[in-house]
């Protein structure tokens, strides 16, 4: 998987209906789209989560618009830049998985079934794949002090000096409303296993988020795709599980 950083700061806000707003959540028009553009738009969103899920967000947008079979300019004609279509996204696709972490915390009991209902899910829907890339940026702890405060709090778990732990790298520069939220409920459900005895100690809410961006790899074939992401996960999944001394 390849992602790339986009100018998240820069990318002007779209309104429902495809609306290109204001950046404040002012739609510029308000009328509902005509039949056939609302089309183009549902094809343009749905060969974009493909094409970036299979190529990362650094693919070109006339690569979307040739897996919508639109003209490049009918895709410019929704989003103004590339930015706009890899917010939009990437948005979507946060919000998907902050519904699933949410859904795997009300309707488990067991804080590893929670946990691993979840992993599961996401990888299956491919949402991972399109994480924002500021969630996905990590950075290196060194033996400086594992209480440093650009971790988010769930991070905070008992690092070891010198181990290479993972750490996320906030981005002040961007509206980082919707991936704290993700990172919010992850931390919850890394927090309950945890605490059940059931997670690794030193399993992070980066290091799922990892698990889930790289357990679902893009194959041709869609059976060898399900059959490889699940293969993967399994083995994965041994691995964040902690084990009897």
């Amino acid at each position: 998987m390849h992602i790339q950083d986009s100018h998240w700061a820069t990318a002007s806000a779209i309104a429902p209906g495809g609306a290109v707003g204001n950046g404040r959540g002012e739609s510029s028009r308000s009328a509902p789209l005509r039949v056939d553009a609302q089309r183009n738009l549902e094809h343009v969103l749905r060969a974009a989560r493909e094409v970036f899920g299979e190529l990362g967000y650094g693919a070109p947008m006339e690569d979307v618009a040739r897996r919508a079979r639109v003209g490049v300019g009918t895709v410019y004609r929704r989003f103004p830049s590339k930015d706009v279509l890899v917010r939009r996204i990437a948005e979507e696709e946060t919000s998907r998985l902050t519904d699933q972490a949410r859904a795997a915390l009300g309707q488990e009991d067991e804080p590893w079934s929670a946990l691993s209902r979840f992993l599961r899910t996401s990888v299956a829907s491919g949402a991972g794949r399109l994480l924002p890339p500021q969630v996905l940026r990590v950075g290196v702890a060194d033996d400086a002090d594992p209480l440093d405060e650009a971790r988010v709090p769930q991070q905070r778990s008992q690092p070891q000096p010198g181990s290479g732990e993972l750490r996320l790298v906030q981005d002040d520069t961007v509206d980082d409303s919707g991936a704290a939220a993700l990172l919010e409920v992850v931390g919850q459900l890394v927090d309950r296993a945890r605490a059940a005895g059931e997670l690794r100690p030193d399993v992070s809410v980066s290091d799922v988020l990892l698990v889930i961006a790289t357990a679902a790899p893009s194959l041709p074939d869609a059976a060898q795709q399900a059959a490889a992401s699940a293969r993967l996960l399994d083995i994965l999944l041994e691995g964040l599980r902690s084990r009897p001394a």
